[in-house]
């Protein structure tokens, strides 16, 4: 009995310790979770709440936030995806992958392309960041994979330059920023164009964020979403036995052809970006590859839970757990799922200090300027990785000359 209690006392003593000790930074409007309201839930030390809150104190002790000047929050991300070519990329090894993606030159700031890409939209929304860059950016020869998923894994053994959305750490895809930035994402009935501009979402779900408190946000999870993965099917399931804690429901995509595709229910209806940012917790599950939605959730000033760590885009990496949104396991069960919930209705200020935290990374580090720098950067330390001098491919045609 005297050694659990002086157990208990020890773990006590050791959160005290760390949250005192935690600092609170404004740097890119990030902020740790301060001591005074983690203490003020230091009740649940003692119970099954504990180690999240735990969990939150240590991320928030070695987060440091990134140096938003000149999109440098992702240099890291460039870096490390052009690290396996760092010997040099040859012509060779571009005419390898050529097959697996759509050819772009850049020669003295003029864009060429091949004369058909596979989903024309993507390619349009690539090209709208190239273009608004062509004065500053080197000549340049390049395969860019507008499919959802990447090209080059890993057990093949040799890397392969091709420019890829998405990935996971099994690749040797190097990242760009998706088309949907601009346009060609996910057509749905309520975007029917696809999801895209970027610029005007941010407008107006920054504003829809920042106007709608927190106290009057509804207190569920909510989602709605197709049945691209069963990693969906434990929230969707929980939300039928528990709907005062989760909304969620499946809605129709492509492949639909009968309720068993919805998990033996009727399709739901699509919901808007706006809509979502009137409940206090968003789910984010990964699709084909990453998820479109995710970077939209946080500008809701809402609470995101991101299933699956995998999937991966060129602004994921910077963006920590239980600093700026709430991981959960992809293979999470409703118990497992359930308790997160029960979590984050009873330590409230503490999760809305980290729902806060993720619309601010977002709102400062993911600007169309970012997006912009993200691609100038990326083409002028690819370029120098070019064992030759490209010359104008007269296959190409030309897509704009500055």
């Amino acid at each position: 009995m005297i050694s659990d209690c002086f157990i208990i006392f020890l773990i006590f003593i050791s959160f005290s310790s760390a949250f005192e000790n935690n600092t609170c930074s404004k740097q890119n409007g990030d902020c740790n979770i301060t001591a005074q309201k983690i203490n003020k839930y230091s009740k649940e030390t003692n119970s099954k709440y504990h180690k999240y809150l735990k969990l939150i104190a240590e991320a928030n002790e070695k987060y440091v936030p990134c140096d938003n000047t000149k999109c440098s929050c992702y240099t890291s991300v460039i870096k490390s995806d052009l690290e396996p070519f760092k010997n040099g990329i040859t012509k060779k090894m571009l005419a390898d992958v050529q097959s697996k993606g759509t050819k772009y030159q850049i020669i003295k700031h003029q864009l060429y392309r091949d004369e058909t890409c596979m989903f024309p939209a993507r390619c349009l929304g690539v090209e709208h960041f190239l273009i608004e860059s062509l004065h500053n950016l080197p000549d340049a020869e390049f395969v860019l994979n507008t499919r959802d998923w990447p090209q080059i894994h890993k057990r093949q053994g040799t890397a392969l330059p091709i420019f890829s959305f998405s990935k996971t750490n099994d690749y040797f895809d190097i990242m760009y920023p998706a088309w949907a930035f601009w346009e060609g994402g996910p057509a749905i009935s309520l975007y029917p164009r696809g999801i895209g501009r970027w610029d005007v979402h941010r407008r107006t779900l920054g504003a829809l964020g920042n106007s709608t408190a927190w106290s009057e946000k509804i207190p569920k999870a909510f989602f709605r979403g197709s049945r691209t993965s069963s990693e969906r099917d434990p929230l969707i399931l929980l939300s039928r036995d528990h709907p005062e804690l989760v909304d969620a429901a499946y809605t129709k995509n492509q492949a639909w052809k009968s309720d068993a595709d919805t998990l033996q229910a009727p399709p739901a209806k699509e919901v808007s970006f706006e809509e979502h940012c009137k409940y206090k917790y968003l789910f984010n599950f990964r699709g084909v590859a990453a998820s479109f939605r995710f970077k939209h959730m946080f500008l809701c000033k809402s609470l995101v839970f991101h299933v699956g760590d995998e999937w991966l885009e060129f602004f994921y990496r910077p963006l920590v757990p239980w600093v700026h949104y709430i991981p959960v396991d992809s293979n999470a069960d409703k118990k497992t799922i359930r308790e997160l919930l029960e979590f984050v209705k009873n330590n409230d200020e503490v999760v809305r200090e980290i729902a806060e935290n993720g619309y601010n990374f977002i709102w400062n580090n993911l600007k169309m300027a970012d997006v912009r720098c993200y691609w100038k950067r990326l083409i002028k330390k690819y370029a120098k990785l070019l064992t030759f001098k490209p010359t104008v491919d007269k296959k190409l045609k030309l897509i704009k000359g500055y």
